[in-house]
């Protein structure tokens, strides 16, 4: 009979981490008497090892190497593995199928978001909205054990909690006030925002279930609907006018970020890590190596946005970063939000507008100038044309306008035989 076997917490990094060093294995109990995953930790600033531990019969085990753990580096499923992966992989070994039923709603969080990240994709702000609204909730919860019901009263209880703040790295979460009733747009805000964060739970939801690692989509296919009719924001961007106001009333060291944003559409976190040599004055272009997708692009300047980058770049190494803080330290996390309210404050734009409405005000003056809508959305980096049709198309009046003239079907005119009694 095999023997029993306390579990250790081997989930996370900081779980195996507290683990001590030495030739011990710690186990986590995959199959009650048959199959456990092993794990040893090594000297410290050396990755662990996951094992499998398969029960032969008559008090003999087979011990199978799986790889090493992702205590140092991230996962790449194969030599280095997550703690899931490492499941995967022990039940793989015996040539069963992972049990249905005992995956949580947590755990498939983090199987998908290191699935996510293995494909170079940014998931800083799905991954804090998880931590916040969905693991708390739903997060000690069995896949297969949610119901649709359960679902959409955690969906309403999230529209009806207030936004997040942005707190202090390691800090107690903060939050903001909730809408007043009577606020529609800040009633609407909350659902669409609670929209996003069910997408981000049924993206995970159904990995698992491709995974094969869950047996039902049920409680979350078509029966979970998000609130309908919420996603029509207005969409904050600065006239050219309002565009000079502000570059004016930026901070000196603020003020080349906020001419890099107006020129390029790109995002903030787009613009901190680009690098002198990313420009192209020959082409003229500034190459985002990685974006919000995990896909790079080229995007295309004009004329202004030519001679600025050439003066951003005018006798400096290619491996600087393009935009730097007056200290010569690189723009990080958050930094841009206090300087964009000071310069809304001495610009008096009313409303003011936010570092990512410098992104629309790009989008929303070139789409007025005719630009078409596939090039607008090939320079932002979206795959097609839908999310600038959603948000900027009806800015384009005479573009339509033009497109239904001179293509839309001609009937000439057409005489009619009907004669008026009186």
């Amino acid at each position: 009979m095999a023997r029993t076997t306390n579990d250790a917490k081997l989930e996370t990094r900081a779980a195996r981490d507290r683990l001590p060093v030495g030739k011990k294995l710690h186990f986590k109990t995959l199959l009650p008497g048959k199959l456990h995953l092993a794990y040893r930790r090594r000297r410290k600033g050396e990755a662990g090892k996951w094992l499998a531990r398969i029960y032969q019969g008559k008090e003999r085990y087979r011990i199978v190497p799986l790889g090493l753990a992702d205590d140092l580096d991230e996962s790449n499923g194969s030599t280095i593995l997550s703690f899931s992966e490492a499941q995967k992989a022990a039940f793989k070994s015996t040539k069963t199928e992972q049990p249905r039923g005992t995956l949580t709603v947590k755990a498939a969080m983090k199987d998908y978001f290191d699935y996510k990240r293995d494909t170079g994709t940014d998931i800083s702000d799905p991954e804090r909205k998880a931590k916040v609204h969905i693991i708390p909730q739903l997060g000690s919860l069995k896949v297969d054990d949610l119901t649709s019901e359960q679902l959409r009263k955690w969906l309403k209880k999230l529209a009806d909690s207030p936004a997040l703040k942005r707190s202090k790295k390691g800090g107690k979460q903060q939050f903001k006030p909730l809408p007043d009733a009577d606020d529609e747009d800040g009633q609407r805000a909350r659902r669409a925002s609670a929209n996003r964060v069910l997408s981000t739970l049924k993206a995970a939801l159904n990995f698992a279930y491709d995974e094969k690692r869950v047996s039902s989509n049920e409680a979350w296919g078509r029966r979970l609907k998000p609130f309908k009719g919420v996603d029509a924001a207005r969409l904050r961007f600065l006239t050219l006018a309002e565009a000079q106001r502000l570059l004016n009333a930026c901070a000196p060291e603020f003020r080349p970020l906020v001419r890099g944003a107006l020129e390029t559409g790109a995002r903030y976190s787009e613009l901190c890590r680009l690098r002198v040599g990313d420009f192209n004055p020959d082409n003229g272009s500034v190459f985002v190596q990685k974006s919000k997708a995990g896909k790079a692009r080229h995007v295309i300047l004009t004329e202004d946005g030519i001679s600025f980058f050439k003066d951003q770049v005018k006798g400096r190494a290619g491996n600087e970063r393009m935009f730097q803080r007056e200290s010569g330290t690189e723009w990080r996390g958050a930094q841009q939000g206090r300087f964009m309210k000071e310069a809304n404050k001495r610009a008096k734009l009313s409303p003011p507008v936010s570092f990512h409405g410098l992104r629309h005000t790009w989008a929303s003056l070139s789409v007025m100038a005719g630009v078409p809508l596939m090039v607008v959305a090939k320079n932002l980096g979206h795959a097609d044309t839908r999310m600038v049709e959603k948000h900027y198309g009806h800015l384009a009046p005479g573009y339509v306008i033009d497109a239904i003239r001179a293509g839309a079907p001609k009937f000439g005119k057409v005489e009619s035989n009907v004669r008026s009694l009186t």
